[in-house]
């Protein structure tokens, strides 16, 4: 499956932002995604992800209450909602798809990756 991410910009601190992952070549409705992010100098970490079917969704600490990951197969995507940005959420996201049960929260249990899209919040 292939992916592509987009929506990323300039928002300033407090704001929110809204990524879109959108797949062709194959539904979606059979993957799992994930949402990564790189920042300069870091390594890539996980945010969050969503079981295929939508009913078990994954967040690392730091996004908690921030953000949300909401999927809607009939349109092929899967959304990064980010509200309450902080300068600490600038990065590089990326999405990625998996099939099947293994790790939700590594880069390893991902099969296919998109380019990234760029998040630049501001103090």
């Amino acid at each position: 499956v292939q992916l592509q991410a987009s929506g990323g910009g300039l928002v300033q601190a407090g704001g929110s932002l809204t990524l879109s992952c959108t797949t062709s070549g194959r539904t979606v409705y059979n993957y799992g995604v994930g949402w990564f992010r790189r920042a300069p100098g870091k390594e890539r970490e996980f945010v969050a992800a969503i079981t295929y079917d939508g009913k078990r969704p994954y967040y690392t600490d730091s996004v908690k209450g921030r953000f949300t990951i909401p999927r809607d197969n009939a349109k092929n995507t899967v959304y990064l909602q980010m509200n309450s940005l902080k300068p600490e959420d600038s990065a590089v996201y990326y999405c990625a798809a998996k099939y099947g049960s293994y790790s939700y929260t590594r880069e390893d249990g991902y099969n296919s990756w998109g380019p990234g899209t760029l998040v630049t919040v501001s103090s």
